[in-house]
């Protein structure tokens, strides 16, 4: 809801998103949010993303169905995980696997 307006804030031209799991690319997005998710709160629009509410109310910083609901419902989250619960990235494991948090999305 409010990313768009932070990108244009930042003077964002374009985003590339690099996910990894379904390859196994541990360098990926998701898992350098959290420097995304502090850089966002820094700005002037942004003073209402706090980082812990992307964490758990156990302190966990998860993607899965387990993931704080700040987390799945973040632009970020949306652009690596859509449709990825239809996918099969791994034999013997449930669609959605992600390869490099161990964990079924979707």
């Amino acid at each position: 809801e409010f990313a768009y307006g932070i990108m244009k804030e930042l003077d964002v031209d374009y985003v590339l998103v690099i996910f990894g799991g379904l390859v196994g690319y541990s360098s990926d997005d998701i898992n350098k949010f959290l420097w995304m998710v502090r850089i966002g709160g820094s700005t002037e629009r942004g003073q209402h993303i706090k980082e812990e509410d992307y964490y758990t109310p156990t302190g966990e910083f998860r993607v899965d169905r387990e993931g704080s609901q700040t987390m799945l419902n973040c632009l970020m989250y949306k652009l690596c995980y859509y449709r990825f619960g239809n996918v099969y990235t791994e034999a013997n494991k449930a669609p959605g696997y992600d390869r490099v948090r161990n964990v079924e999305i979707g």
